[in-house]
């Protein structure tokens, strides 16, 4: 699966920047999510095939902080992306003739910015919330990369602290912005219903097919995990838990590439 998303998405990206065509601002959205995908699978890969194929084990703990920081900001950053696809597919279906005055190369570089900056801001204090709890009765997690809070758990302290605040951070990116692309789509459906031309309504459907598919290709596998992790610990299986988790990270750079590749004419 690693292998088919490396050739998958390097080769799109490679596409975009080599062709004249793919250049509006969908083709930088599509790009976008790319290499998040590539670069936070990459992230905790080589821990994965170290553990499976040669039993190494161990991981520094400093290393660990450093991992589950990119894990999850990367994991924001993409979430927020795909918010941003959604409103592109607004645009671009309620105002037309406008999509090319609203959504200029500085909207874009602004919008990727900030939604950049804001997973980063919200996932800092993640390490610095960890570090300064107490290990010493256990140093194993029982997952392949560090997560949150497969490491906290390990904790004799209290974990109120990480518990609410990890909440609070998947309401503000996760939850926000599934919110914004419900309204996006919301808004999307009615201007499509309201369409006299059938012709017309299919095209629209079928523009935000491949989206429609990176939504739930990425937020089912995370907010199983999300989700389990914190009000499923005694039900679900730890051998389920680890296995969704670690196709969370691999779907969606194995499969958003080849939905969009697709679905996508041009590409």
């Amino acid at each position: 699966m690693y292998v088919i998303s490396l050739v998958d998405n390097l080769g799109l990206v490679y596409l975009k920047r080599s062709e004249e065509s793919p250049h509006r601002p969908m083709y930088f959205f599509l790009a976008m999510p790319f290499l998040i995908d590539l670069f936070n699978c990459t992230t905790t890969l080589p821990n994965r095939l170290c553990i499976f194929w040669f039993h190494l084990k161990e991981i520094n703990f400093n290393a660990c902080l450093v991992q589950m920081l990119i894990v999850h900001g990367f994991t924001g950053v993409e979430s927020g992306v795909l918010m941003l696809m959604a409103l592109d597919h607004y645009v671009a279906i309620c105002y037309p003739l406008c999509y090319a005055t609203i959504l200029t190369s500085p909207v874009i570089a602004k919008a990727g910015l900030a939604t950049f900056l804001r997973s980063v801001m919200l996932m800092i204090p993640f390490p610095f919330l960890v570090k300064r709890l107490p290990f010493y009765q256990s140093n194993i997690i029982t997952h392949t990369y560090c997560d949150h809070m497969s490491v906290v758990k390990l904790s004799c302290a209290s974990i109120k602290v990480n518990i609410i605040y990890g909440l609070t951070v998947a309401l503000l990116v996760g939850v926000y912005d599934i919110c914004c692309i419900s309204v996006s789509y919301t808004m999307i459906l009615r201007a499509v219903v309201s369409l006299s031309s059938a012709d017309a309504r299919q095209k629209a459907f079928s523009t935000c097919t491949a989206h429609i598919s990176a939504i739930i290709i990425t937020y089912v596998p995370a907010s199983f995990t999300f989700f389990t992790h914190r009000f499923g610990g005694h039900t679900v299986p730890p051998s389920l838990h680890i296995i969704v988790a670690n196709l969370y990270l691999l779907l969606p750079p194995t499969l958003n590439p080849i939905v969009s590749g697709v679905k996508t004419t041009q590409i």
